[in-house]
């Protein structure tokens, strides 16, 4: 018995005709694609957008660690002693004391901009003048935090009730005042140091952090952080820091920070 062949329609196929469909195979739908991609509940991080983040975080971190000390300046500047005398002696001596260190920090402000080896040109000589005289601030205002805040008070509590004062602080002061006045004016150079260091690289990024730590400089020199002038210095002092640092920051190639960090892991 012969088996008999399947017919093959040899016709032509038409435009309109549909395709034969294979032994095995599903039919397509009209209109329709033969499967749909499935899309992944959580799309991965868009690279720029993390570059953008990692970057912000950088920056607010670089700001912390620029307004710290003064922020900490302001903070005792309220709780200073007013004057110093038998009954705050003691006080005026242990405030003094815990600031001995924090004074030189005030200079990290100025530091982290320039967190970066300073090229053989006019911006990296005024980098070098620029930590230079963040040194000598340094060095000199921590004397008047010794002389004029510890030794003054110590001499006064140590002071018999029936001796003046006067001939026993006031020379402390003077020296003290001296000592204060170089440091808050070489502070003021290397912030102009400064701002020309960044100048060519960020342009007028610089400019706003730059006046307002100029001004806060200049009343630096009489104002210490005594209530309410002192205290309005320090947080000048932060804000200008937060400005410059970023400024600084803002003006960095994409993906890339502006200048080496040591905050950055």
């Amino acid at each position: 018995m012969q088996r008999q062949r399947p017919r093959v329609d040899r016709r032509p196929a038409l435009s309109g005709d549909p395709a034969p469909a294979s032994s095995g195979s599903v039919p397509k739908r009209s209109g329709t694609s033969s499967y749909e991609p499935l899309t992944p509940p959580f799309s991965p991080p868009i690279r720029g957008a993390s570059r953008a983040y990692d970057r912000t975080v950088l920056t607010l971190r670089k700001i912390a660690l620029a307004t710290a000390a003064p922020l900490a300046l302001a903070t005792a500047g309220i709780a200073h002693p007013h004057g110093l005398s038998r009954s705050t002696a003691a006080d005026w001596i242990q405030l003094h004391v815990v600031l001995l260190p924090v004074f030189p920090l005030l200079t990290i402000g100025l530091l982290v901009p320039l967190w970066h080896r300073p090229r053989r040109d006019p911006a990296g000589a005024a980098t070098v003048l620029a930590w230079v005289g963040a040194f000598v601030y340094a060095t000199f205002y921590t004397g008047l935090d010794a002389v004029a805040g510890i030794a003054a008070g110590t001499a006064v509590e140590h002071t018999a009730g029936t001796e003046s004062l006067g001939p026993v602080k006031h020379p402390l002061y003077d020296m003290g005042e001296a000592l204060g006045q170089v440091g808050a004016y070489a502070l003021i150079g290397a912030v102009l140091a400064t701002a020309v260091a960044l100048f060519p690289r960020h342009g007028a990024r610089v400019v706003p952090g730059t006046v307002v730590l100029l001004a806060a400089g200049w009343s630096f020199t009489d104002s210490h952080i005594f209530w309410p002038r002192g205290v309005w210095t320090m947080l000048a002092f932060a804000l200008g820091f937060a400005l410059l640092v970023w400024g600084t920051d803002r003006t960095a190639p994409a993906g890339r920070p502006a200048s080496p960090s040591p905050l950055r892991v």
